[in-house]
């Protein structure tokens, strides 16, 4: 029988990964909540920006979690399908494209011989006072964080779901 490459990666590395560093794990949730202030960036730019970040790092786990997070909070999925595409659909506010393309940069550091250009930081400001455009800057930092350990650990996309 023929397995497929996806097929061999269907378990995690490490199961509930985090109870080997509770610690870690608890100041990672603590980072993640307070990322979470709907008063200061709207919940749409929060979950649109951690889903875009989830295809970049190619994160199935987090991707499965904010896409339906969005959902479950009334993102169309016209808007969910064209995340990866935002520069070519119409449906994302001036704002959305800043916080798209300050996390496309963020997520690229290493591809690009100017890390977050200029243009970049100068549109998201524009949009964001100082302290939007912080929280919007830990809220990449900390969705890129997440991805790296879910991708490393091979955690599989919708396990959250049904371990609940």
């Amino acid at each position: 029988m023929i397995r497929h490459h996806w097929e061999m990666h269907m378990e995690p590395r490490l199961k509930n990964q985090y109870k080997h560093v509770p610690d870690s794990y608890q100041a990672l949730r603590a980072l993640e909540q307070s990322t979470r202030k709907d008063d200061l960036l709207t919940h749409e730019i929060q979950e649109l920006v951690r889903i875009r970040a989830s295809q970049i790092n190619g994160c199935g786990f987090c991707l499965d979690m904010h896409v339906n997070d969005a959902k479950a909070a009334g993102e169309t999925d016209e808007r969910l399908h064209s995340i990866a595409g935002w520069r070519e659909a119409p449906w994302f506010t001036e704002a959305e494209r800043a916080a798209l393309a300050l996390t496309e940069a963020m997520t690229r550091l290493p591809d690009s011989s100017s890390p977050v250009p200029d243009d970049i930081w100068d549109n998201a400001a524009k949009h964001f006072d100082d302290q939007a455009l912080m929280l919007l800057v830990v809220t990449i930092a900390t969705i890129n964080t997440w991805n790296r350990i879910n991708v490393t650990t091979r955690q599989v996309a919708g396990s959250h779901r049904r371990a609940s």
